[in-house]
């Protein structure tokens, strides 16, 4: 008498996994039984966070470049992922940078790389996965935004407009596939210890930028560990809830500015006046701004758990 076949594993795709919070997700699905495609735009990185999935989890792991900035490439990686893994069941668009700068220093070209890559990047994530999705009936699609676009923050304005619109472009596709069994999770996090800040961007005078974000990113009582988060973000996608904050800080901010937005903004341009400025627009890594500090024992203390949450989550 003939066995049955084993049953086919749900596919995800992460897109912008090579590192940080994408890999971290990745991780999570794979563990939760998922066949995982990952992409990113390094080839070396991505390449390795693939085979730590392999040896990690055991299931299967695609793997391929891609620039979420052109559609075409995006649509290469959803028909790659399925011709190696199966239909996609799970899309999560993690994909993003950050940059930290006053706005006397901002230049165009920050808005158009932040929007290019956290709102097209996502949009073109979204329209590549949902004519599949809503033929089968089912798919659930996580799009990765931020507190930053509830409440936008000083010194980071073209994230915050990047997120703004991110947020808006997923509650509104949400709204439009009501019904279809295709569900769209807005995932909002606040700052999560991924040690992401050494490959951020810096301009003004990007020492002291890094100086107040590098330990703001790295302090439990302002950041959240990145393993609970991605958990947190999993459980909402699959679940298929509308929106899924993240972190008690996010969960705080979101409720004040509904409830008094004016008051947030007055409480943001104080905060504006605490923080570094300068008008140098020329742009260094996380990694670079650090070793420029003259004195940076206090810093490296300060950013201690999220440097081991960088060598963890492949960000060296």
């Amino acid at each position: 008498m003939e066995q049955n076949a084993p049953a086919q594993r749900p596919v995800a795709l992460v897109v912008g996994a090579s590192r940080g919070l994408g890999l971290i997700i990745a991780h999570e699905l794979a563990a939760r039984g998922h066949d995982v495609a990952v992409c990113a735009r390094d080839e070396e990185s991505l390449a390795r966070a693939a085979d730590e999935l392999r040896l990690r989890h055991g299931v299967r792991v695609h793997h391929q470049v891609c620039d979420v900035r052109d559609a075409t490439q995006v649509q290469r990686l959803v028909t790659g992922t399925e011709e190696a893994l199966g239909p996609i069941d799970v899309s999560i668009s993690v994909a993003g940078i950050i940059q930290v700068g006053p706005l006397e220093a901002v230049q165009e070209h920050h808005f158009r790389d932040a929007i290019d890559i956290m709102l097209w990047g996502q949009i073109h994530v979204a329209l590549a996965v949902i004519p599949g999705m809503r033929e089968r009936n089912r798919g659930r699609i996580g799009i990765v935004t931020s507190i930053g676009g509830r409440i936008s923050p000083p010194r980071m304005v073209p994230y915050s407009t990047a997120k703004h619109g991110a947020i808006g472009f997923a509650e509104g596709i949400a709204a439009e596939l009501g019904g279809t069994g295709v569900t769209v999770t807005t995932l909002v996090p606040g700052l999560m210890r991924t040690g992401s800040p050494k490959q951020a961007s810096f301009f003004g005078d990007a020492g002291k930028q890094y100086a107040w974000f590098g330990p703001a990113a790295s302090l439990p009582l302002l950041s959240i560990d990145a393993e609970r988060a991605a958990r947190i973000m999993v459980d909402g996608v699959l679940r298929g809830k509308p929106v899924t904050t993240v972190s008690p800080l996010a969960h705080v901010a979101s409720r004040v500015h509904g409830l008094a937005p004016g008051t947030t903004v007055r409480m943001m341009r104080l905060v504006s006046r605490l923080l570094p400025k300068g008008a140098n627009s020329q742009t260094v890594s996380g990694e670079q701004a650090r070793a420029d500090l003259k004195d940076p024992r206090l810093v490296d203390l300060l950013t201690t758990l999220g440097d081991r949450a960088g060598k963890r989550f492949n960000q060296e």
